[in-house]
């Protein structure tokens, strides 16, 4: 019988073995947060309805005009003729022009090989002489796992060239719906904003200062070798927290099946977020509200810890006296919690409670500052609501107002018209080490699984080429300093 089992007797347990037939779940008490109004341009504002919106007939509320732009067409010309391409320009032309944006006929369109990436880059680059190009968009076939990474680091990591990629299968017929979605994610990338959340401004938190930030730190999966962790940062460039700048950081693993929970670097990164928020905004924050995803609950100290010491450090770096109070929230979505409501019409359309649902009693710490927040609408199956654990608030800001902000944040995911399941910038900074491991993963470097050991270039680092420093693998994989103030990772 379990009750047996020494887990169980070592903690005393009782285990029952008759069945009572009791098959309900835990009833527990929740609240509803009203979403917020969504701003476009002209003053025009939507509210999200059940963790959605439609933003037929709005504008953006900052569009970015696209000027001088091109086209790279990867299938050769008897699988996308240009007159598909001219027809998927002219539509784009016009769902961007509902949109706010002005976009021109591109002023050039290029058939072109996996290995000509380079030459056409340089080709563009002379074309356009002293104007600068807004944009370079590529049509992909449906194999591009080995393109895209080439794509993003010659053009963005390079030469500081935004570019938005997209299969082929979405070129014919052209769909208006497809291409709004597209220039969502372009607007934001060229330094458009496509909506804010007006009322979040009205959050006692914003009556200062304050810088939003989102931190993740992806490690290797097993079995593959010695490649290094990468993490990423992302901070609020303006007061309305939709336009975010990115630090990246690497750190040696060793092929260590434990990795380090901490991201080493964040004292550099953080200073680097300051000093981009103040060139922007030309005032320093005196609030840091610090999003940090990836960590488990045994993780907890260790991270709080080193990472809001860093966070301290990087200010003092800046000035002695400097020392904008913080709050440190860790935002997880690895547990099996789930929320259902009592009553079937009190839920969403897919059976699920409500977006904005915040539980903070019953199934929370009675010692520690935790909630759950489902703050977005179930497609299909069951939500999962994400977890956050506040470890530092040195703000002393009131529980209501963090699920207003943390649900507000939600709101503001560019490329969608959705409330996401995580704040924006959690959202970003996983973008943006995915981003990074997509560099890691090109041909150029070869991460053993066997030994360790790792090569360049495909010779192995025994073989007569020395092993890349972290250092280099940085410099390589991180986007140039003009890129890193764009929202590239969109």
């Amino acid at each position: 019988t379990y009750g047996s089992f020494p887990i169980f007797i070592f903690f005393e347990a009782v285990v029952s073995t008759q069945s009572t037939g009791d098959t309900q779940m835990v009833q527990i008490k929740g609240k509803v947060i009203q979403p917020p109004k969504l701003g476009y341009s002209n003053n025009q504002t939507v509210t999200a309805q059940g963790g959605v919106w439609d933003n037929r007939g709005k504008q953006f509320y900052r569009p970015v005009n696209i000027k001088n732009w091109a086209i790279m067409i990867f299938p050769p010309q008897n699988q996308c003729q240009s007159n598909d391409v001219k027809a998927f320009c002219d539509v784009m032309v016009k769902v961007g022009r509902d949109m706010g944006m002005n976009i021109a006929q591109p002023s050039m369109v290029k058939y072109l090989r996996e290995n000509e990436v380079e030459s056409v880059c340089n080709e563009i680059k002379q074309r356009a002489g002293a104007n600068p190009i807004d944009l370079v968009y590529c049509i992909l076939p449906r194999n591009s796992a080995m393109v895209y990474p080439r794509i993003k680091h010659v053009f963005e990591n390079q030469n500081c060239i935004s570019t938005q990629c997209m299969e082929m299968r979405n070129l014919k017929p052209p769909k208006p719906q497809t291409i709004g979605n597209i220039l969502q994610k372009i607007n934001m990338k060229i330094g458009g904003v496509n909506n804010i959340a007006a009322d979040m401004m009205n959050i006692p938190i914003f009556n200062r200062p304050v810088i939003v930030m989102g931190a993740d730190n992806a490690h290797p999966a097993q079995g593959e070798g010695n490649r290094p962790s990468v993490s990423a940062l992302v901070g609020s460039m303006d007061k309305f927290a939709c336009r975010y700048a990115t630090q990246i950081a690497v750190q040696q693993t060793d092929g260590k099946k434990v990795h380090s929970p901490v991201i080493e670097g964040l004292q550099n990164m953080v200073k680097g977020m300051l000093i981009k928020f103040y060139q922007s905004v030309k005032i320093k924050p005196q609030r840091i509200i610090f999003y940090r995803d990836g960590v488990s609950e045994g993780q907890f100290h260790h991270v709080m810890t080193y990472e809001v010491d860093a966070i301290q450090k990087a200010c003092m770096s800046l000035e002695k006296d400097y020392r904008p109070t913080i709050t440190f929230i860790v935002c997880q979505k690895r547990h099996h919690t789930r929320l259902f409501v009592q009553n079937p019409r009190e839920g969403d359309r897919s059976g699920n409670v409500p977006a904005g649902t915040v539980v903070d009693q019953g199934i929370t710490s009675t010692q520690d500052f935790d909630f759950y927040l489902n703050s977005h609408q179930g497609i299909q199956g069951t939500n999962k609501p994400a977890k956050y654990h506040v470890l530092v608030d040195d703000n002393k800001f009131p529980a209501d107002m963090i699920y207003k902000l943390t649900y507000h944040l939600c709101h503001v995911y560019g490329r969608c018209t959705r409330s996401v399941s995580i704040p924006a910038p959690v959202y970003y900074a996983h973008l943006a080490t995915d981003r990074a491991r997509a560099h890691l993963g090109s041909n150029k470097y070869n991460f053993d699984s066997s030994d360790g050991a790792s090569s360049v270039g495909g010779a192995r680092a025994g073989g007569g080429q020395a092993k890349p420093s972290i250092g280099e693998i940085l410099k390589d994989i991180s986007p140039s300093d003009a890129t890193k103030n764009k929202m590239y990772w969109m």
